[in-house]
């Protein structure tokens, strides 16, 4: 039985390192796939594949809310900046990095003045953050009281 235990604690002594060696080089890989050039001016790829994920973050829409929880009644522009500044404090917060958002769906009261007036304002984000994600832009009839932009996230690390 002594044997057999000293044999056990060599073979985990040889056997752990390396399990956990193995471990640690498994780490996340993100792929982007864009079949066509024209959606780089657009600041979005057409396909994110991730491998390794350690965790997913799943971000409620993020809008023009002050820390009061009062809705912005500012043209849409500024409430494009205060919805970015609160869905990187939401990501930061929870541990993550802004840079791996993988998915984000954009609700616009206006799909004309967002692309018209605010674009250059994600655009913007998105350079910051080196981000490479998927981008869905969606025009609703309402969002809620005075809002009129909101940013839906899936972030992972």
């Amino acid at each position: 039985m002594e044997r057999f235990a000293k044999v056990l604690v060599l073979t985990l002594l040889t056997v752990a390192p390396v399990a956990a060696q193995n471990k640690k080089e498994k780490q996340m890989e993100k792929r982007e796939f864009s079949p066509w050039k024209w959606q780089d001016e657009l600041s979005y790829v057409q396909a994110v594949e991730v491998k390794n994920v350690q965790s997913t973050l799943y971000v409620s829409g993020q809008a023009a809310v002050h820390s009061d929880g009062t809705s912005s009644n500012a043209d849409m522009r500024t409430q494009l900046g205060l919805a970015l500044q609160n869905l990187e404090k939401v990501i930061s917060e929870a541990g993550y990095d802004p840079k791996n958002i993988v998915r984000l769906t954009i609700y616009s009261t206006s799909s004309k003045e967002f692309i018209e007036n605010c674009f250059d304002i994600f655009r913007d984000f998105v350079a910051k953050h080196g981000m490479k994600q998927a981008l869905t832009l969606l025009q609703v009839v309402a969002l809620n009281e005075t809002l009129n932009v909101e940013l839906e996230a899936t972030v992972v690390k």
